[in-house]
């Protein structure tokens, strides 16, 4: 096996798109590890091989260890590593992906410091999940008193498609057992969305803390992402899975809808959704390799890796020795 100083970090051209990979993958009581490019799960049943490009999100559940060489790869190759609680219901810790551009992220910050620009894409939110309804002029007030109407609305419509018995959204947060099995399959659903939202906005370099419908939280920007798909994706499979049964509803309902995320394309609809969301002119997005600039005077991006000392020729300033290649500078993860 290589060892990890002397393997050179992936290129971002090299890393599977964030859309071409498995949604998530949940794991519990097993010990990961690594063999070559691929993470292993062993436990008392034998061992599986997981090819590491191909994870979105691992889901860490009780029982878990996992070894750093398991995790080098897992950061190498731009996966989120979340630790989670049983049945994967409640969010411990999660490790961040690679990201090399921090375009989105300016651009996120550029729209969410700015009162205006910040409603306006809390209201193109609300769009994307309510395209039938015109949210201009609506105030945060106006809008989240709609969004209730319409979460209760998709509440009793689903369980009127399936047959569910329904008595509201009940349960205790950190403890899975204490709601009925349709609140029991939501919080389970909800999750594993939250899971997923995170995955694609480290993938693409965005803030989870900086929010647009929510606030004060540092996965605000998670749990805005997530609600977009709650209502088509998310409630209709909980209430899927709760019309069949009690047993197991946790790890059902994953499975469920791991099932209907890859069906649906939903990690490249995130992407474009995310995008279009926080810079709807267009970003420039780089890809061919990690882009490190300073910032000069009236906005002006110049080189980084030089001296711009007061001592030298007449452009201003000495040309000292490249501190390193670019790739030299995402392998070692800083810039001196």
């Amino acid at each position: 096996m290589t060892t990890i100083s002397r393997r050179p970090a992936s290129s971002p051209r090299q890393l599977t798109r964030v859309g071409d990979r498995l949604s998530f993958v949940y794991l519990e009581r097993c010990v990961v590890h690594r063999d070559a490019n691929a993470i292993t799960a062993e436990d008392a049943e034998g061992v599986r091989h997981i090819p590491s490009a191909t994870i979105g999100t691992l889901l860490l559940g009780p029982g878990t260890r996992i070894t750093h060489q398991a995790m080098a790869v897992l950061g190498e190759s731009g996966a989120v590593v979340v630790w989670v609680g049983e049945n994967g219901v409640r969010f411990y810790a999660g490790g961040r992906a690679l990201s090399r551009s921090s375009a989105l992220v300016e651009a996120q910050a550029t729209a969410w410091a700015n009162q205006r620009t910040r409603l306006d894409v809390a209201r193109a939110m609300y769009r994307l999940r309510f395209p039938d309804e015109d949210q201009a002029g609506c105030t945060r007030r106006q809008l989240l008193g709609r969004e209730g109407d319409r979460v209760r609305r998709c509440y009793a419509e689903q369980a009127a498609r399936t047959g569910v018995t329904w008595r509201g959204r009940r349960f205790t947060p950190g403890d899975f057992n204490s709601g009925d099995a349709p609140n029991q399959a939501i919080t389970a659903a909800a999750q594993c969305m939250y899971g997923i939202a995170q995955t694609v906005i480290a993938a693409l370099g965005c803030s989870p803390g900086l929010g647009f419908v929510h606030s004060g939280h540092e996965l605000s920007f998670v749990l805005d992402v997530a609600d977009l798909y709650k209502t088509d994706i998310g409630i209709p499979v909980a209430f899927e899975v709760a019309a069949e049964g009690t047993e197991d509803i946790g790890s059902r309902t994953r499975r469920a809808l791991r099932d209907r995320i890859n069906s649906a394309g939903l990690l490249d609809r995130c992407v474009r959704d995310i995008q279009g969301l926080l810079a709807p002119a267009g970003v420039d997005l780089p890809d061919d390799g990690d882009h490190v600039t300073l910032l000069s005077d009236r906005g002006t991006e110049v080189a980084a890796g030089r001296n711009y000392g007061d001592h030298g020729d007449s452009r201003g300033g000495t040309l000292a020795q490249e501190v390193g290649t670019q790739d030299a500078l995402a392998r070692d993860g800083v810039i001196w």
